[in-house]
């Protein structure tokens, strides 16, 4: 089946919910009037349908390999990209002077989700693009930005990130590729790199390597590393292509899903050193590339929102089409199984926790646009840290939530389901990666709790929650005149206000028991994750609601729409808001049964 956006949300969620009136009005915004940005997710929209979807399939049954140290991706996936470089979208969110487009997170957050809809392994190589571009930005020289960013925003050149080594996965203390210093002021790279996204391909001039090394006197631990750029091919000064350098790729995996996208083991020095340049200070290399692992976070929290979105369509398409059996009404003959109550239970968890995690993700965004842009440093604070809380939760829980409706997905077909022909099983196989690359879901919570909780002593989290509660105050004031909408809306709230409870238990367990019983707190991190996710989440629907209501009683605008609003954050107020309860009592009470047995009874 083709892949149609859901347009209709994603502006309902920019306008109504992360209030694109207030991104628009920042300074450096002010391209992205809504007339402007409904044009561009209308032409984004119509490139990734017609462009970019129709090779997703083909790449699962014809993927990339690799050949004499040459990788060759996809057919179609070269011009694909071209086009997509050509068009400007990898520039969305890019600086002007650099040939981007300059729009908001806001703006670009939509773009990502359609991109990751029509195509996962195609849409991973403008992710780790944006990482490299973010870095360099960042911490990079004047010369640097002047090489690099141009080629790379426009998509003539591509990004990777050098993280992982066979003997260093998530420790990357334990990283052993070596920098040794030249006198010219470069530096020789030696070492092996594994997983690398997009390491090798064919559809580029360049790829620009990021690397994390260690210099000959570094400190051990993460404290030595630095950050490395190791081009494909070296940069001439006029900035023209000159000499292959000594980073070759020695193979590519085989994988259970996202098979198109080349996934390298990538060799530097075999032959004399790879020749590398220094991004910013030595040993501070680590700090560099988190800012690439932040954008790519939340990139793949919106790659989970849209692989479950590009699911749940699927599975929508196929029950209204599927005939079997007999309505439990008593109908004359077969029905299709969308008449089936337990067929339309999965449908809505499907749909209802797709529309929480994109409201939730979308919201984020803006934060990160207003910490970025307000010309008030007291509200770039307060922006930044609840956007640094949000990105764990986006990327951890919406990856969560994509295999739980991918697999749904499955379901809902069927035996057609575990049949390749019909797609719904590459949905599922391609999920899976999501909650493992760019930090387990196990890393994000370690983050969620220890950098973006007890830091604070949960006060980030505690702010967050106090909007929560106004929503909750919002909800009850407008039920007494809601109409039809007013049971809708009462239960909505009455779960939102019990979720908010236990979520704000649980931050004061994390935040006053790390010190005393660290073991215990962590043994709950996940769980804490998914509840923040679900009650964040379960907030986001709640406004949704709140707003359709009061778009129905005005009398404007599409009543269909705004209904189903409501009816879809009622289904996820008493299937997924009421769980926050029972997450409570693993997380403050559950660290006993997680413990108990010693490493002999496993």
């Amino acid at each position: 089946m083709s892949y149609n956006a859901p347009l209709k949300d994603m502006l309902f969620v920019i306008n109504e919910l992360a209030d694109l009136s207030a991104v628009h009005a920042l300074p450096g915004c002010e391209d992205a009037t809504p007339e402007t940005v409904e044009a561009v997710l209308e032409e984004n929209a119509k490139f990734t349908g017609e462009v970019i979807a129709p090779l997703n399939f083909a790449g699962d049954k014809e993927p990339s390999y690799w050949k004499d140290g040459q990788v060759f991706t996809t057919t179609g996936f070269k011009e694909a990209f071209k086009s997509y470089g050509d068009a400007g979208w990898q520039g969305v969110q890019h600086p002007v002077e650099f040939g981007g487009q300059g729009l908001p997170k806001l703006v670009a957050a939509p773009c990502i989700e359609m991109l990751n809809s029509a195509n996962l392994s195609f849409a991973l190589c403008p992710l780790l693009t944006d990482g490299a571009i973010e870095a360099l930005m960042t911490a990079g020289t004047d010369a640097q930005k002047s090489t690099y960013l141009q080629n790379l925003i426009t998509g003539k050149w591509t990004g990777t990130m050098n993280l992982t080594e066979p003997q260093a996965g998530s420790d990357l203390a334990a990283v052993r590729t070596r920098a040794v210093p030249q006198d010219d002021g470069t530096y020789k790279i030696f070492g092996t790199k594994i997983f690398i996204t997009y390491g090798e391909h064919d559809m580029a001039e360049n790829i620009v390597h990021l690397v994390l090394a260690r210099t000959p006197e570094a400190p051990a631990g993460v404290k030595g590393i630095s950050l490395f750029i190791v081009p494909k091919f070296l940069v001439n000064a006029d900035g023209t292509l000159g000499a292959r350098n000594d980073a070759h790729c020695v193979s590519i995996e085989h994988k259970l899903g996202i098979k198109a996208s080349p996934t390298a083991v990538l060799q530097f020095g075999d032959h004399g050193g790879a020749i590398g340049t220094l991004v910013g200070e030595e040993n501070r290399g680590l700090e560099y590339m988190f800012i690439m692992m932040n954008a790519a976070r939340f990139a793949v929290g919106m790659q989970g929102v849209a692989v479950a979105e590009r699911a749940y369509q699927k599975a929508v398409a196929y029950a209204k089409d599927r005939v079997q059996s007999r309505d439990l009404a008593g109908s004359a003959g077969p029905v299709t199984i969308i008449h089936h109550p337990d067929v339309r239970r999965m449908l809505m968890s499907m749909r209802s926790q797709v529309e929480a995690a994109r409201a939730l993700a979308y919201v984020a965004a803006a934060a990160s646009d207003v910490a970025h842009h307000h010309p008030d440093a007291e509200v770039r604070k307060s922006n930044e840290a609840v956007y640094e809380y949000l990105v764990p939760i986006v990327k951890g829980w919406s990856t969560e939530m994509s295999l739980d409706v991918t697999s749904t997905g499955v379901q809902v077909h069927g035996g057609m389901g575990f049949i390749e022909e019909t797609g719904a099983a590459q949905l599922y196989r391609d999920a899976k990666i999501l909650t493992i690359y760019e930090g387990t879901t196990a890393i994000q919570a370690n983050d969620l709790v220890g950098r973006k909780t007890v830091r604070d002593g949960g006060a980030t989290a505690k702010a967050i929650l106090a909007q929560v509660q106004q929503t909750v105050a919002e909800l009850v004031a407008i039920k007494a005149g809601a109409g039809t909408h007013a049971a809708d809306l009462q239960v909505i709230a009455q779960q939102l206000e019990a979720g908010a409870v236990a979520l704000e238990q649980v931050v004061d367990y994390v935040a006053g028991n790390m010190k005393s019983d660290i073991k215990a707190v962590f043994a709950g991190s996940v769980p804490y994750l998914k509840m923040a996710g679900i009650v964040l989440g379960g907030w986001q629907m709640a406004r949704a609601a709140l707003v359709s209501a009061q778009q129905l009683q005005s009398g404007t605008g599409d009543a269909s729409f705004y209904q189903a609003k409501i009816s879809t954050a009622r289904f996820f107020a008493e299937h997924f808001l009421s769980q926050a309860a029972s997450y409570r009592t693993a997380i403050v009470d559950g660290s006993v049964g997680v413990l108990a047995l010693s490493e002999d009874q496993f």
